[in-house]
C-alpha cells in the first residue's frame, strides 16, 4: 500500500514528519494490542486482526480519494489561473506593450490592440504605428509622467524598463470623476462698486435708483450667464458664490464684466468701477470667506477696477487694473487717519520712520513730515536712513538736513535703531508696503505696532496685523498724504519748518514728473500749502540739478533705444556700468517725451550689483502689471524692479518675453 501511495502524490499536509510519526505509532500500538489479544484469547486476537484489515482498507481508500481529490483541485486552480490571466490579458482595461530598445512593437495584447485599430502593428515603430501613444510612453521614460490623455480616454502608465514593458490602465472613470470634484470645487467671492458714494453725491435719489438698479442688472445678467449666485448686501456690495469651472470662464474673459459696467456707465456720465475679490482652494467657507475679503482689499489697494484672484498657497492673479484710479479719498478720511495716528503715537514710548531702500525725495520728505507731526504731538521721532544707499539729490538734501540740528539729531542709522527699538515701540513706514523694501526689514518684526502709508499700488507682500494703513493710490505721492495730515495737528504746535516743507514738495515734484503726471487738484492744495510754509522751490532745483556725466550717462542710454512693439521702447546700459537709480527714472521719463513712445523701460546695473528696471508710460499702457511679473511693483504709468543673478541682456529678454505675451493676452 505503502508502495502504491508512493506513486500517487500525497496530500501536502501527509508529508508532515509530526504526523507520520503519531500514524507509525498508532499502527504499532494497534499490532501490540492484536499479539496480546491472540495471547489471551484466539478468537480475539482474531477479531482485531479482522478490525485492523478492515480500518487499513478503508485509510487507504480515504488517503486514494484525498489524493485524487487533490491533485484535481490543484489541476483545477491552476487552469482558472491560467485562464484568468488570459482572460486579464484579453479583457481587462489594461494595455501591455512589449518593445524593443529601437521602440519596435514585439507583442500587444487585444485590449490595447482594440485602440489602434486592427492593423498589423508588430515589428513597426510606435512612432509609424501612433505618434501620439509614442510621445506619451517617451514622457513617461523621460519624466515619470504618471497619467496621460490618450485620445478620449485617460490612462495611469506604468513602464518597466528592465524587461521595456508598458502598462496602460484604463482610469477615465475616475479621471472624470476627479475632474467634476475639480470643476465643482466652491469659489466665494466679494464685489465692490468702488467709487459708489462719490458719484451718487448731488445726485437725485431718482437717479441714484436708476444707477443702482443698472449695476444690479449688468451683474446679474453676467452672475446668470456663468451659472453664479449673487446677493446684494448693501449699496455698493456684493458677494457671489460659483463652482472653479464657472471661475475658469471667467478668467478667460479677462473678467469683461468690470470693463463694460466701467464703460457703459462712462457714457451716462456717472463712470462708476468694481472691484472683486475671488477665493478658492478650501473646503471651509468661512476661511474662504476671510480669504476673499483678503483679495477685495488687496485689489482696493491696488486702486480698484480690478479682480484678483487667489487661492490657498497659490499666487495672486490679476485682471483688469488699465485705467489710472479716480481720485476719491475725502477729508473725512485724512482727518480720521490723522485721530488715529496721534492716538497711536500717544500710545507708543517710541516713534521710528522708514522709508524704502536707495530711498528718493518722497521717501525722505514723507518721514521729515512724520517726524514733524509727531513732534507736534509732543513725542519723539526717530528717522531711519542709511548714507551709503543715497543718490547724489538725497545726499544734498541730507547736507541741508545737517545745517538743522533740531532736526538732524533724530536721523540715526538702522543698526543704532535696533538697539532702541521695542515692542512697545511704533514703526511707521512710508512710500512702501512691501517690508522686503526697507532699510531695515528687521525692525518691522521686532515691535507689534507698525503704520503704513503709501501711495503705490498695494502688492502680494505686507506686513503682518498692522496697526494702521492709509495707502492711497490716487494720490500723488506719499508726500501729499502726509501734506494733508498738517491741516489736523494742534494750531499751537510749532509748525513745519522750510527744510521739512521744501522736502516734502521736492517728494511731489518729483513722484509728478513736475506736476505732469498722477495730479490731481489736491496736489495743487498740498503743493501750495507748503509753498506758504517756506518750501524753496529753488533749493529743490538744485538738488534736482544733474552734472555733466549725468546728462552724458543719460544720454548715451538713449542712444541704445529700442522698440520691443510699435510703442514700446528699452534703453540698457552696459554690463560692466555702474547707474544710479536716478538716471534711469530720468531717462525713462525722457523718453516718453519722444514720439511713438507710450511705455519706456531703462534697464541698468546699480551699485549693490542688482540689475534694475525703470518703468513709465503715458497711462494708456500699465507697466504696473508687468513689472508685477518680474518681481516689482508700483504704479500703473510708474513702477520699477530689481533683479539679481542675471546679466542686463537676460534681463532685457525676460522684459521682451513679458511684454509680448501681455500683448498677445489683450
Amino acid at each position: 500500500m505503502n508502495k502504491k501511495l508512493s506513486q500517487e502524490k500525497l496530500p501536502e499536509f501527509l508529508n508532515n514528519k509530526k504526523i507520520q510519526t503519531s500514524i507509525a505509532i498508532i499502527v504499532v500500538m494497534q499490532l501490540s494490542m492484536i499479539i496480546l489479544g491472540f495471547f489471551a484469547n484466539f478468537g480475539i486476537g482474531l477479531a482485531l486482526l479482522v478490525i485492523l484489515i478492515i480500518l487499513l482498507f478503508l485509510l487507504y481508500n480515504l488517503l486514494k480519494k484525498l489524493t485524487i481529490e487533490n491533485k484535481k483541485y490543484i489541476s483545477d486552480l491552476a487552469f482558472r489561473i491560467k485562464r484568468g490571466e488570459q482572460e486579464a490579458l484579453i479583457k481587462m482595461p489594461i494595455g501591455i506593450l512589449l518593445f524593443n530598445e529601437n521602440l519596435q512593437l514585439q507583442w500587444i495584447n487585444p485590449y490595447l490592440q482594440s485602440h489602434l485599430g486592427y492593423q498589423e502593428v508588430l515589428g513597426k515603430q510606435l512612432e509609424d504605428v501612433d505618434s501620439e501613444l509614442a510621445t506619451l510612453v517617451k514622457e513617461s521614460q523621460d519624466s515619470g509622467l504618471k497619467i496621460a490623455k490618450w485620445g478620449d480616454k485617460f490612462f495611469q502608465i506604468i513602464i518597466q524598463k528592465d524587461i521595456r514593458v508598458v502598462y496602460l490602465m484604463d482610469i477615465t472613470e475616475y479621471a472624470i470623476i476627479q475632474s467634476k470634484y475639480e470643476d465643482e470645487k466652491i469659489v466665494v467671492g466679494n464685489i465692490f462698486v468702488d467709487n459708489h458714494d462719490e458719484i451718487t453725491q448731488g445726485m437725485t435719489d431718482r437717479n441714484i435708483s436708476n444707477l443702482d438698479n443698472f449695476i444690479t442688472t449688468q451683474l446679474s445678467n453676467w452672475a446668470k450667464l456663468h451659472h453664479v449666485y449673487l446677493k446684494r448686501i448693501t449699496e455698493d456690495r456684493f458677494i457671489v458664490m460659483m463652482h472653479y469651472n464657472s471661475l475658469e470662464k471667467m478668467e478667460e474673459e479677462k473678467f469683461s464684466i468690470i470693463d463694460q459696467i466701467r464703460e457703459r456707465t462712462s457714457k451716462q456720465n456717472s463712470p462708476l468701477t468694481i472691484s472683486m475679490g475671488i477665493a478658492y482652494g478650501s473646503d471651509d467657507l468661512s476661511e474662504l470667506s476671510k480669504l476673499a475679503q483678503s483679495n477685495l482689499d488687496l485689489a482696493l489697494g491696488r486702486g480698484g477696477d480690478q479682480v484678483v484672484v487667489k487661492g490657498y498657497e497659490i499666487e495672486p492673479r490679476y485682471y483688469g487694473g488699465k485705467t489710472n484710479p479716480m481720485e476719491k479719498r475725502t477729508r473725512v478720511r485724512s482727518r480720521m487717519i490723522s485721530q488715529a495716528l496721534q492716538e497711536l503715537m500717544k500710545a507708543s514710548d517710541q516713534i521710528f520712520i522708514m522709508g524704502h531702500k536707495y530711498p528718493d525725495l518722497d521717501a525722505i520728505g514723507s518721514s521729515l513730515g512724520i517726524r514733524r507731526i509727531a513732534e507736534m504731538n509732543n513725542k519723539e521721532a526717530w528717522v531711519i536712513v542709511n548714507p551709503d544707499e543715497f543718490s547724489k539729490d538725497i545726499s544734498k538734501l541730507m547736507s541741508e538736513v545737517e545745517k538743522e540740528n533740531q532736526i538732524s539729531r533724530y536721523v540715526i542709522s538702522p543698526s543704532v535703531a535696533e538697539k532702541m527699538i521695542t515692542v512697545n515701540s511704533l514703526i511707521v513706514l512710508v512710500d512702501f508696503h512691501r517690508p522686503s523694501m526697507g532699510i531695515a526689514p528687521n525692525l518691522i518684526s521686532l515691535t507689534n505696532k507698525v503704520v503704513v502709508i503709501d501711495h503705490h499700488r498695494r502688492g502680494e507682500g505686507f506686513p503682518n496685523n498692522p496697526a494702521l494703513v492709509y495707502i492711497e493710490p490716487y494720490a500723488s505721492s506719499s508726500a501729499e498724504l502726509i501734506t494733508e495730515l498738517f491741516e489736523y495737528q494742534s494750531e499751537e504746535a510749532d509748525p513745519i519748518n522750510k527744510i521739512e516743507a521744501t522736502a516734502l514738495l521736492g517728494g511731489i515734484i518729483v513722484d509728478t514728473n513736475s506736476f505732469s503726471l498722477r495730479t490731481g487738484s489736491r496736489t495743487f492744495d498740498a503743493a501750495s500749502y507748503l509753498r506758504s510754509c517756506g518750501a524753496d522751490a529753488v533749493l529743490i532745483q538744485r538738488l534736482l540739478k544733474e552734472d555733466k556725466e549725468t546728462y552724458l550717462l543719460r544720454s548715451h542710454l538713449i542712444e541704445t533705444i529700442e522698440f520691443i512693439t510699435e510703442n514700446i521702447a528699452v534703453a540698457i546700459g552696459e554690463e560692466g556700468s555702474i547707474y544710479d537709480t536716478v538716471v534711469a527714472a530720468q531717462t525713462a521719463d525722457t523718453m516718453l517725451s519722444m514720439s511713438n513712445v507710450d511705455a519706456a523701460f531703462v534697464i541698468t546695473k546699480r551699485s549693490d550689483k542688482k540689475i534694475g528696471i525703470s518703468a513709465r508710460s503715458l497711462g494708456e499702457i500699465n507697466v504696473q502689471v508687468i513689472m508685477e511679473q518680474l518681481g516689482g511693483g508700483g504704479h500703473l504709468s510708474n513702477a520699477a524692479t530689481q533683479l539679481e543673478d542675471m546679466t542686463i541682456q537676460e534681463a532685457k529678454e525676460w522684459l521682451r518675453d513679458v511684454i509680448v505675451k501681455k500683448k498677445e493676452e489683450e
